[in-house]
């Protein structure tokens, strides 16, 4: 229901509406008659060249003999590949998500000192102004979290007095600080809308220097602050996995054309949110997790491939789960054999899926993983191979880790923000450039006709 004083649609409106659509519609043959690259991308599912980056890159393919062959896929951040990332920290025992960070943000490894002196500047910028949790993200709590994020994130340029300085240290300042602060607005976001709206507690816990980015995310989002060491290591390795992405994704090419702008840090990450927000980008993730809940519901034996194989084939079709022909999860606009980040998350899931008792869903999960290439394949013309994506299993890990659903594209924002900082430094330091991209006009010429001939 609108609140008072707030416009409702109408049938006013709809006719509007339709007014709308009859004079702005398109005819798809124009794109093809001007070669225009809808969605930025080639027929092949190749984005369009728009800019240079150094920060992180896909590599899905390599070239034999003049011809592209698919390769399993690779991520790196800054040349590293994702794997050995991963693996080096681990293997030391650490949480991976600051190390990450510090590599996204200034192009090489810290050293031990370097680490920690990076680990204290964070600690010190989790903190808020002044009476901001209780004026501004306990007000007008909406079930929206990543509006109310984006909201926060503008109010915090009315406390910086230095908001519209875009000179390389100051920038850097304000990205370190919305790094360090996103955890709290997100978990605080949720407390407050769960406590006015839905009737829950309300906790506002304050973070621990002494914890991880991981760690303090548990610990505030928690009534009794407590977690277990798997859980916080899976997360931080959720967090490291969607920290950035090959830089062609829509939130962080709004990020550079926004900061292209001149603008300031605060618009720029808040333009990357509503991005982010956008079901097609960030929220593949919570569809996932409710395709298997459908699923569990209406197949009588879940352990039963031809079940749920013909299952799948059903909402592939569109007459089960959401009629949208999709199997959430699955394919990736890049990757074809595989993607890296479902990898490596993988073996960590089975882990947690255990300790958390739940073996039957991950079981599931490896079932629907297994099956629904073979029955996209059966059903669809594809140009390229098809495996589970990140979202695949990101989903089942935040359900096992408690957190609701109105958390989980907000943790994605969590992760991103490192992103969208190095591609804002990364614009401001290169190009002093605004992106100003051309649109072919296909609109007839009319003359004017006074009102009273109309």
């Amino acid at each position: 229901m609108p609140q008072e004083g707030m416009l409702t649609v109408t049938p006013e409106i709809e006719t509007l509406a339709g007014v709308c659509r009859e004079h702005t519609n398109i005819p798809t043959e124009l794109y093809r008659e001007y070669d225009v690259k809808r969605g930025l991308r080639d027929l092949d599912g190749v984005g369009v060249l728009a800019g240079l980056t150094n920060i992180s890159s896909i590599i899905s393919s390599k070239q034999v003999d003049g011809v592209k062959v698919p390769i399993p896929g690779e991520l790196r951040y800054r040349g590293y590949d994702i794997k050995d990332l991963v693996r080096g920290f681990l293997k030391d025992g650490r949480k991976g998500y600051e190390e990450t960070a510090y590599l996204l943000l200034f192009g090489r490894l810290p050293d031990k000192a370097e680490l920690e002196t990076f680990k204290s500047l964070l600690a010190k910028g989790r903190t808020l102004p002044t009476n901001f949790t209780r004026d501004v993200i306990m007000k007008a709590p909406s079930h929206d979290i990543m509006n109310k994020m984006s909201r926060s994130v503008l109010t915090l340029a009315s406390y910086d007095n230095n908001a519209d300085d875009i000179s390389l240290p100051n920038v850097l300042r304000q990205c370190l600080m919305l790094i360090s602060v996103f955890p709290m607005i997100a978990v605080y976001a949720y407390h407050a809308y769960n406590h006015y709206e839905k009737g829950g507690s309300l906790y506002i816990h304050y973070p621990d220097d002494t914890l991880s980015t991981a760690g303090n995310f548990l610990r505030m989002l928690r009534p009794d602050m407590k977690y277990t060491p798997l859980e916080a290591q899976v997360l931080d390795l959720a967090l490291v996995l969607h920290m950035e992405h090959g830089g062609g994704n829509n939130s962080s090419f709004t990020t550079h054309v926004v900061t292209s702008s001149g603008t300031d840090t605060y618009s720029a990450i808040a333009a990357a949110m509503g991005s982010l927000k956008g079901p097609k980008h960030g929220g593949a993730n919570i569809k996932v997790v409710q395709m298997f809940d459908d699923i569990k519901q209406h197949v009588s034996d879940p352990t039963d491939q031809e079940a749920v194989k013909e299952y799948l084939r059903k909402i592939l079709n569109r007459q089960a789960f959401d009629q949208k022909g999709l199997i959430y999860g699955m394919g990736h606009a890049v990757y074809s054999i595989s993607d890296p980040r479902a990898q490596i998350f993988k073996s960590f899931v089975e882990k947690l899926a255990h300790e958390k008792g739940r073996d039957s869903d991950f079981a599931l999960y490896t079932m629907v993983e297994n099956l629904a290439p073979e029955v996209i394949a059966e059903e669809r013309r594809i140009y390229k191979g098809v495996s589970a994506n990140v979202d695949f299993y990101s989903g089942f890990v935040y359900s096992m880790l408690d957190l609701p659903y109105e958390l989980y594209t907000p943790m994605f924002a969590i992760a991103r923000i490192v992103g969208w900082s190095a591609h804002r430094l990364e614009e401001l330091i290169n190009v002093d450039k605004i992106i100003r991209p051309a649109y072919r006009t296909v609109a007839e010429e009319h003359d004017y006709i006074p009102l009273s001939e109309r």
